[in-house]
């Protein structure tokens, strides 16, 4: 009941929102509905567009300003994403309240971008390892170019966006949440993710964070953000980016696929694209199996902060067993070193 009574509120937001754009809208439907609600904007004429309603609180104004300020900039070094639309008063978004009273949401509309999905999270990207060695291949080669126009460009005034970092990670208030203070863990795997925790602070501080293996990155890079179509393979929701290690990204992108036959194909492909535009060490690429460990932990504060929604409630077993899969893999690997 509650999740319907959001679903309604945010569609009330978006109706109310529409009239801000110079837009003639023929129909709304809905695409994705959980914190962000994404809704499909049918225009009369044939064209579609995207409208995005954000969840509070998850971005100041300065730093939703900020993601579409770099995402102007990757499109003028030639990656395509998606770019907003201006509202009629040449914002690229506005403050919205479905209700007099109600605290306002921050609302964009975007360019329709056409394609379907990569797969996603729960139904993997197929087994096709030819469809699959392009697709990554793509994906890893569209990673190096923005991690090449981040590390050359300069960031205007004002520019802000939130850091996955050791503090953002695994520091005292984790951007997504204080993972290892989740209710359903059992106490051996509560004990599992505070050792994970400790080891992870300590490790990722010693990897280090320079222009080389850290900047701006996507941080979202899963199947379902992943669009291939008639233009080829496309990136959408920029909503997570900000400042990460480049592994982090890479970890992003196979982590829902570590567990299916194509994952040697997806890491060896996106490596080989990467690598056509960035360099990327053999001996930084060992550290994957701890950027995996640590994605993991990001979702677990994501579930851990959503105590008692449909959604999470249903997602938390797999999610902890993802988890703990890459925490073990994670210690194995560093015994071995």
């Amino acid at each position: 009941m509650e999740a319907e009574r959001q679903a309604e509120q945010l569609r009330r937001i978006a109706i109310a929102a529409l009239p801000l754009w110079p837009l003639d809208v023929a129909d709304v439907t809905p695409i994705k509905v959980r914190e962000n609600a994404v809704f499909a904007v049918q225009l009369r004429g044939g064209a579609k567009v995207a409208l995005r309603v954000h969840r509070l609180g998850y971005h100041s104004d300065d730093a939703l300003r900020s993601e579409f300020i770099w995402c102007d900039a990757l499109a003028a070094q030639g990656i395509e994403v998606p770019r907003a639309v201006p509202s009629r008063a040449g914002r690229p978004f506005e403050l919205v309240a479905a209700d007099a009273g109600a605290q306002p949401r921050q609302v964009d509309i975007f360019e329709w971008i056409d394609g379907r999905q990569l797969g996603t999270a729960e139904s993997g990207v197929g087994s096709d390892d030819a469809v699959v060695a392009c697709n990554y291949r793509t994906i890893g080669e569209l990673a190096a170019r923005m991690h090449n126009q981040a590390a050359a460009w300069k960031r205007p005034p004002g520019f802000t966006r939130h850091a996955w970092d050791a503090q953002g990670l695994v520091g005292e208030r984790p951007r997504w949440g204080r993972f290892w203070e989740l209710d359903a863990l059992s106490p051996a795997q509560r004990l599992t993710f505070e050792r994970l925790r400790t080891r992870l602070r300590k490790d990722l501080t010693a990897f280090g964070a320079d222009e080389a293996n850290y900047g701006l990155i996507h941080a979202d890079l899963v199947p379902e953000n992943v669009l291939v179509g008639p233009r080829g393979v496309r990136i959408i929701d920029f909503d997570d980016a900000g400042f990460g290690w480049h592994l982090f990204e890479l970890a992003t992108t196979l982590y829902f696929i570590r567990r299916e036959s194509c994952y040697p194909t997806a890491l060896a492909s996106y490596v080989t694209g990467y690598r056509a535009h960035r360099r990327l060490r053999d001996e930084d690429l060992r550290r994957l199996p701890m950027f995996l460990a640590a994605r993991g932990t990001t979702y677990l504060g994501w579930v851990h902060t959503r105590k008692g929604e449909p959604t999470a409630e249903e997602l938390t077993p797999a999610l902890m067993e993802l988890a703990e899969a890459a925490a073990d893999d994670y210690f194995s690997a560093a015994e071995g070193a």
